[in-house]
Order: structure tokens, then sequence, then C-alpha cells
């Protein structure tokens, strides 16, 4: 993992604006997903909250549950 800059942690805040989702809870969830959509694709996320991690990513990666 590299470290979360400001801007990648305003990027992972409009994330969680975009979905809908607010508080602590979701915070790991909006970084782990800024980052996975700033790679090159493809790209899989494996998970075990399939859902929340989709509606931060969209169809952009791929979800893989646990």
């Amino acid at each position: 993992m590299e470290p979360i800059t400001e801007a990648a942690a305003k990027a992972a805040a409009q994330l969680l604006k975009g979905a809908g989702l607010h508080g602590h809870k979701y915070a790991i969830d909006a970084t782990v997903a800024e980052a996975a959509l700033r790679q090159p694709g493809p790209v899989a996320i494996l998970t075990s909250d399939v859902d929340d991690m989709t509606r931060l990513c969209g169809s952009k990666v791929r979800m893989i549950g646990l």
C-alpha cells in the first residue's frame, strides 16, 4: 500500500459522498476504493463487503467476495 496523500483523502471523501455513505465505518473502504480506482486496469478487490465496495467503485473494479 502506498502513503495516503491529502489529495487521495479528499478523493476518498468524494467517493463516500457519491455513494451516500458517511462515518468512520466506511473510511478505510473508501481509501482502498480510491487507491484501486487509480490503478491501471484490470483491477480486482478481495472483500467481505462486496455491496459497499461496489457502491464506492462502481463497475470499474471487479469485486471478489470472501
